[in-house]
């Protein structure tokens, strides 16, 4: 990994005009500084994304109040043009009560996903566009590469902050005008850049929880915007038997082992089904989990389906063989903790090939259900 990888992304854009979103946080403020330096004409854009009262005040939160004032201190070191946009509402609508109405289905969410998707690669591109500029750049650890049928999306080059699986719904016509400077970089190397430029942010500590929910909570975001989604209800066993009660399905999720209140089990039990209509909880051995194949809905596709394919089911899953046939992903050995409403990425190499939102899961024990 090296910097001479910056060249590439950013000698081509010297002397015109970009669009940099700038969370607040040192990587979009290095992306900023790199861009500026590179003889770019730099402008900066800030989403307010939410309330910033609370938010404002709490370590690793983005996009609210600290995260902007940040954003515009880099901004004046930088000396280029800044913008703060309020998308509060289309925040709202898009992300967070989407984020509530997958635990309210029995799915479990992945919020960066529907940020990017809307939020930030529809509307801050466009916005983008509107003002002039001739691409957006990000501070995503991903890698647009150019291949024989134009840009593709791939893995960033350092394995620990590789965020191309968050992005599988960025699409070709979007990929197209996206730049991602720090693919080819390492998060030390990023923060020695910040220090170099002397920001303000070079030892800011990275993000760590979903943004809107303050301390991990995210079970009282849910309680506050859908209280009724509190309401106790049973954990069943496969055979449909009571063995537990539980104090709101949104507090579980397929996989979770933590939080099932049963005893006397011969065995350690496991979330293996969410059952929303029924407001129950389908819980069962380890072996319960293992999944054959996902039913997948919402497919964008980069490139080939065709052919042998590792596919990650959560973010900090190891990549597992598959391959996709018709509207489901099958897996070569069967993979444990595959939740409705995550997303399954599929990659060839490093390329991200195709994405999807896994609607439904196919066990592996055809007697499980």
């Amino acid at each position: 990994m090296s910097l001479s990888s910056l060249a590439a992304v950013l000698a081509p854009l010297a002397g015109r005009r970009v669009a940099v979103a700038m969370s607040g946080g040192v990587d979009s403020s290095v992306v900023a500084a790199l861009a500026a330096e590179a003889g770019c004409e730099v402008v900066g854009v800030t989403l307010q994304l939410y309330d910033n009262g609370a938010a404002a005040a709490r370590p690793g939160a983005c996009c609210a109040g600290a995260d902007i004032r940040d954003a515009r201190a880099v901004a004046d070191r930088l000396g280029i043009v800044h913008y703060v946009i309020d998308m509060e509402a289309r925040f709202r609508a898009a992300v967070i009560d989407a984020f509530v109405d997958s635990y309210a289905r029995g799915q479990t969410p992945v919020p960066c996903v529907e940020c990017n998707k809307t939020v930030k690669f529809t509307d801050l591109l466009e916005l983008a566009q509107e003002l002039g500029c001739e691409a957006l750049l990000t501070g995503h650890y991903v890698q647009r590469l150019d291949g024989p049928d134009g840009p593709e999306l791939h893995r960033g080059a350092d394995p620990a902050k590789d965020q191309s699986y968050f992005l599988w719904t960025t699409t070709k016509a979007q990929l197209a005008y996206l730049r991602f400077p720090l693919g080819g970089l390492t998060k030390p190397q990023v923060r020695a850049e910040a220090t170099r430029f002397s920001l303000s942010v070079a030892a800011k500590p990275d993000s760590q929880d979903i943004c809107f929910v303050g301390g991990g909570d995210y079970a009282g975001i849910v309680e506050k915007l859908r209280p009724e989604l509190a309401t106790p209800g049973d954990i069943v066993d496969s055979a449909g038997r009571i063995i537990g009660r539980h104090n709101g399905i949104h507090r579980f999720t397929v996989g979770q082992r933590r939080g099932l209140d049963i005893g006397g089990a011969p065995e350690p039990l496991y979330v293996i089904a969410i059952d929303a209509a029924a407001n129950r909880v389908v819980a069962g051995p380890r072996a319960a989990l293992a999944v054959a194949a996902a039913r997948v809905e919402d497919v964008n596709a980069l490139g080939e389906l065709d052919g042998p394919l590792m596919v990650k089911v959560r973010s900090l899953a190891a990549p597992a063989a598959g391959h996709w046939q018709d509207d489901a992903i099958v897996f070569e050995t069967p993979l444990l903790g595959v939740a409705p409403g995550q997303a399954a990425v599929a990659y060839r190499g490093s390329r991200v090939i195709a994405g999807a939102t896994i609607a439904a899961t196919t066990p592996a024990l055809a007697s499980v259900f």
